[in-house]
């Protein structure tokens, strides 16, 4: 009868002294001589592994930039010209729709207002004009021409009074008010990402550009740089797994769901575009990320943990554990090691069983 050979924790080092004074056998040679079992004690320091057949996980890694989702960034323009009398919020805010972003004095608006007011005298005088004009033709006083007359001047006043509440209204509508002030306010839910006035600057009659943007930052886009080499291995609809300097132990899934055809000149890169949710609005705009994206191929194969291997002498085993007392080691040819696993061409079967945690004590053991 075989002797069994137990692995208490205690007498760990005592076990390895033994091993090194004994003579060793080539290690193409892996013939159990004596079983090797797994004490109660060593069960709590190792774990145990089971052989899966899956898709091969052709993980490409790519470094890349968070940005805005552009379908949710609003940039916000001033009406008219003017002075700022008041900004209402800082870079950073969080504001809700409708909310007041700034107020704005202006003289075109309050000349808008002006020339309403005038234009309504002129309506009033032009509709009392008809009207009497009318009332003068029903009664044969006045010439049909003549009443024609003050229904044109009439229909002119209208025109006029409307094309200037046009102009009030794309000047801020119902934000502004007879004193020349008018209302900034935020078009949609976000953040403001960019703000470029603060109270006492003018608003020039040719100023072009935005005063504030506000973006919702509830998802977000990551673009990525893709080499000509790995061109290849990135598809629409594939997983992308981000991880940020900022959150160096968190990881946000996506999906790339953008593919550049054209490579930049300069750079020689293709870009790609990943849409991920953003919880807790952890990603700001502008941070480094690093995108991870998974490749799963049609191929498949036998896989383990890739911390179960062990590498001796330029080859590479498996302990294999069919029972506590009935542990093997098995030489494997490992086809590629991605994402924590290890996938083989040879030399175990699904469903069998590895030890994957300080399995390096048992193969000294059985080597020995």
């Amino acid at each position: 009868m075989k002797n069994k050979i137990l692995l208490p924790g205690t007498t760990l080092l005592t076990l390895i002294s033994l091993i090194s004074c004994q003579p060793k056998e080539p290690a193409e040679d892996k013939k159990i001589k004596e079983a090797v079992c797994v004490t109660d004690s060593m069960a709590s320091i190792i774990q145990i592994d089971t052989a899966i057949t899956s898709n091969i996980n052709d993980e490409v890694k790519l470094s890349g930039e968070v940005n805005f989702n552009d379908k949710k960034v609003v940039k916000v323009y001033p009406f008219s010209s003017g002075q700022v009398i008041k900004v209402m919020v800082s870079l950073g805010d969080k504001v809700n729709a409708g909310q007041t972003l700034a107020i704005i004095k202006s003289a075109d608006v309050a000349g808008n207002y002006s020339d309403l007011s005038a234009a309504s005298n002129d309506l009033a005088i032009a509709k009392k004009q008809m009207d009497n004009a009318e009332s003068l033709f029903n009664n044969g006083i006045a010439s049909e021409r003549e009443f024609i007359e003050a229904k044109e001047n009439y229909s002119k006043a209208v025109s006029n009074a409307n094309k200037i509440k046009d102009q009030i209204n794309i000047n801020g509508g119902g934000h502004t008010s007879e004193n020349g002030t008018y209302v900034i306010t935020a078009p949609m839910n976000g953040y403001v990402v960019e703000k470029k006035i603060n109270e006492g600057g003018f608003i020039r009659t040719d100023n072009g550009d935005n005063l504030f943007t506000i973006g919702d930052i509830s998802d977000v886009w990551v673009w990525a740089n893709v080499y000509e080499t790995d061109i290849a291995k990135v598809k629409e609809g594939y997983t992308a797994r981000v991880t940020t300097l900022a959150y160096p132990d968190s990881s946000f899934n996506g999906v790339v769901d953008k593919v550049n055809q054209i490579l930049d000149p300069v750079t020689k890169v293709m870009k790609i575009r990943v849409r991920l949710p953003n919880p807790g609005m952890k990603l700001k705009p502008e941070m480094f990320a690093n995108i991870a994206i998974e490749n799963k191929e049609s191929k498949k194969a036998v896989s383990v943990p890739e911390q179960a291997l062990i590498n001796d002498n330029g080859k590479v085993y498996l302990v294999i554990y069919e029972d506590k007392c009935k542990l093997s080691i098995r030489q494997v040819e490992v086809i590629k090691t991605t994402a924590g696993r290890a996938y083989l061409k040879n030399g175990i079967q699904e469903g069998e069983k590895v030890i994957s945690k300080n399995q390096i004590l048992f193969f000294r053991a059985l080597t020995s």
